[in-house]
């Protein structure tokens, strides 16, 4: 293998800082909207748009809030999202960095828009253990397309079988390994080594 592929949230990122509960458990109680009515509103109407770069994350959200929460502003918003959907796994972050050493490239290949990509690597400080990004805003296409990986692979400048892959999703990782890739589906509590066993350290 050259080529690590890392997803974000469900493997990365476990929600809360606090506490690992969901980013918007508390959204009513905090910021005075009902989650479902974001759910209905946005995600379900403009999400689909949004994730593959057709559409900017801010309007959307600021022409929803206007109608559903004209107290909020997007800004605001955003904001508290991001903050609330950041909790790294460190041991994961700390296998990785063995991994780097040894000279396996590592990219982070991920669906999100633009804003929360740029969050992750300079915010969160994701770019001082990762080589890059891929993301699908950025490609145009979001996972499981086919599309994503094909040129997810062009942007690694390998071949697909010199590519792991770790994601929380197994739609996502079957559609990896239909093109070539050497795909493990991530879960709670696991480790590189169990996930990828070409990974394992030595004993």
């Amino acid at each position: 293998m050259k080529v690590l592929m890392v997803d974000v949230d469900g493997v990365l990122i476990h929600g809360r800082p606090t506490d690992g509960l969901p980013h918007f458990t508390y959204l009513e109680r905090d910021l005075g909207l009902r989650f479902d009515l974001l759910q209905q509103e946005f995600f379900q109407t403009h999400w689909g748009d949004i994730i593959i770069g057709r559409a900017a994350l801010e309007p959307r959200l600021a022409g929803v809030l206007a109608k559903i929460a004209p107290h909020l502003s997007a800004e605001t918003l955003i904001d508290y999202w991001f903050e609330n959907d950041s909790r790294l796994d460190r041991n994961l972050l700390e296998e990785l960095a063995g991994l780097r050493q040894s000279g396996i490239t590592l990219l982070l290949a991920t669906n999100q828009e633009h804003r929360r990509a740029r969050y992750l690597m300079e915010q969160i400080g994701l770019s001082a253990h990762f080589d890059d990004i891929i993301y699908s805003a950025a490609l145009g296409h979001s996972k499981p397309s086919p599309d994503f990986f094909r040129l997810a692979t062009e942007r690694a400048g390998v071949l697909p079988g010199e590519i792991a892959f770790i994601d929380d999703m197994a739609v996502n990782i079957e559609a990896a390994r239909q093109f070539g890739w050497n795909a493990a589906q991530w879960t709670a509590g696991a480790t590189l080594g169990g996930a990828l066993p070409v990974f394992a350290r030595p004993t």
